[in-house]
């Protein structure tokens, strides 16, 4: 056993290169970019674990090897160092409230939850004014963990707040717990002392999701021009539905669609309103058919403030307006499914090339170098096949001429 242990010296601590140097019995130093750190190995109930013991040269390695051996020996008698770890800083904060009342307070996951929000704020759309980011763990996890400090914050704790929805709200759930592994480092980061494998052990405690997600339920395309012919008279919401069924776009840009961004058959979205990371993603040029065109031209008469589809008060219609008139309407598809009606009319009745019929419903073909080199966004082809699209909704499909010279789908 002396020869596994005390591999490393003082000096070889000093001048190892980059990489994980193992000084024997589960101590390691982890030189990284970030700096070095000592972490102890150990396997519990055939899993191996890892927990850190603090940077070098903070903590030097004679410090290290003392709490290994003393980990090691609870790892011997069938404990788990981690939980008898975070049993002693509990004390300790327990003791640090006595003196101290509101340093709990500060570490109440209700109140890290709200700052590891607004640190991401800049990186998502609209600064997440939405509530997507927010709304997950603010319904499924504050209400059982928001009084807790972020140390008590475990596995078992976590599971017993997601079980109930693990396998019947699978997205919800997977959004809440990875919402939740932000905040805990997000206390990390702040000098708090947090369970590192809280959110693995209640990824295993609450098993793979089983599951299968369902797609938004869309119209067959055969079906699409009968019910864009019952939106002709009608109102915003239902101008809406007819350039969303048009162009094949998600309801965003169609919702916050603003006169100033189209010049003459041309509609360039911005790039805060295509989906994606904020400030991974590029305006997306959309081409107008004549028919999208006309429902530009009504919407304008009644557009407010710049917006073509203005809500009834204020501000722009909401995200529910268009599949709360499908409801009415007693009908199963929703507004989203358009897009699958689009591309698998593409696929059934066209001779559309894959990279166009891709491209018109905004998803990106090709790997990031392939589209490096290939600066083209079909745009002349996305035309005609739009122009062809809405001679089919509109029953119009016998009057097109084709276009002399332009390129077949």
């Amino acid at each position: 056993m002396a020869g596994s242990l005390y591999k490393l010296s003082a000096a070889t601590v000093r001048k190892a290169g980059p990489g994980k140097h193992s000084d024997g019995g589960g101590l390691y130093l982890y030189r990284l970019a970030s700096g070095d750190q000592w972490v102890f190995r150990f396997t519990i109930s055939g899993k191996r674990k890892e927990m850190g013991l603090g940077g070098f040269p903070g903590v030097s390695l004679a410090q290290a090897r003392e709490m290994a051996d003393a980990y090691r020996g609870i790892v011997k008698r069938g404990g788990n160092p981690i939980e008898v770890r975070n049993a002693e800083k509990a004390r300790a904060a327990a003791d640090q409230v006595a003196s101290d009342p509101k340093a709990r307070e500060r570490r109440l996951l209700k109140n890290i939850a709200p700052e590891a929000f607004k640190a991401r704020k800049p990186q998502l759309k609209g600064d997440g004014e939405a509530g997507r980011w927010y709304s997950p763990i603010k319904t499924h996890i504050l209400p059982a963990l928001g009084e807790k400090p972020v140390e008590e914050i475990t596995g078992a704790v976590i599971a017993d707040a997601l079980r109930p929805i693990w396998h019947t709200k699978t997205d919800v759930a997977r959004k809440a717990i990875t919402r939740l592994d932000a905040c805990l480092r997000h206390a990390r980061a702040n000098r708090m002392e947090i369970d590192r494998h809280a959110i693995e052990d209640a990824r295993e405690l609450l098993g793979k999701q089983v599951h299968k997600a369902q797609n938004i339920p869309s119209m067959n395309w055969r079906e699409v021009p009968g019910f864009y012919q019952t939106l002709e008279g009608g109102g915003t919401v239902q101008l809406a539905l007819q350039l969303l069924i048009l162009t094949g776009l998600r309801s965003r840009p169609i919702r916050f669609a603003q006169s100033n961004q189209i010049k003459g058959n041309v509609w360039t979205i911005p790039a805060e309103l295509v989906k994606g990371p904020r400030g991974k993603t590029d305006e997306f040029r959309v081409p107008l058919s004549v028919e999208a065109l006309r429902v530009v031209d009504l919407a304008k008469e009644t557009a407010r403030d710049g917006f073509l589809f203005p809500g009834v008060r204020k501000g722009v219609i909401s995200d529910a307006s268009m599949s709360r008139h499908m409801e009415r309407l007693e009908l199963e598809a929703r507004p989203h499914g358009f897009r699958s009606s689009f591309r698998t009319w593409a696929d059934e009745a066209t001779n559309t090339s894959y990279e166009v019929k891709e491209t018109a419903i905004g998803h990106k073909v090709g790997s990031a170098v392939s589209r490096a080199y290939q600066r083209s966004d079909y745009f002349d082809e996305r035309l005609l096949l739009a122009e062809r699209w809405a001679a089919y909704v509109t029953g119009a499909e016998s009057k097109v001429i084709p276009i002399s010279g332009a390129t077949s789908v």
